[in-house]
């Protein structure tokens, strides 16, 4: 492969992942904002090192961004096959979400 072709896949990489570490800031203000007939909004606090928001409810579907420890999510209320709806098209496992304190997530 050319050297130009591999300084491109980088950038777009590098920009993807500068892109996917404020995803916690972008889904905040985006549930916010009011939607389109979302369900019910809970704050949820990632308990899992990285935790992989994917496409869809399952391990099957692309990984679309990442939550870090600690990070305060705001979710719906929507569980499927394990994993809690974080916005449109983002799903993230269930099992290392914990609700914050008097959060109501069903």
């Amino acid at each position: 492969m050319p050297k130009r072709t591999f300084v491109i896949v980088g950038a777009v990489l590098g920009v993807a992942l500068i892109y996917s570490s404020g995803a916690e800031q972008r889904e905040s203000e985006a549930e916010g904002a009011g939607g389109s007939g979302e369900q019910a909004a809970c704050t949820v606090t990632v308990t899992a090192d990285v935790l992989n928001v994917r496409s869809g409810p399952g391990t099957g579907h692309d990984v679309v961004g990442k939550y870090r420890e600690d990070a305060e999510v705001e979710a719906t209320t929507e569980v499927r096959d394990g994993f809690r709806r974080v916005g449109d098209g983002r799903w993230a496992s269930d099992e290392f979400l914990e609700p914050v304190d008097g959060a109501r997530c069903g």
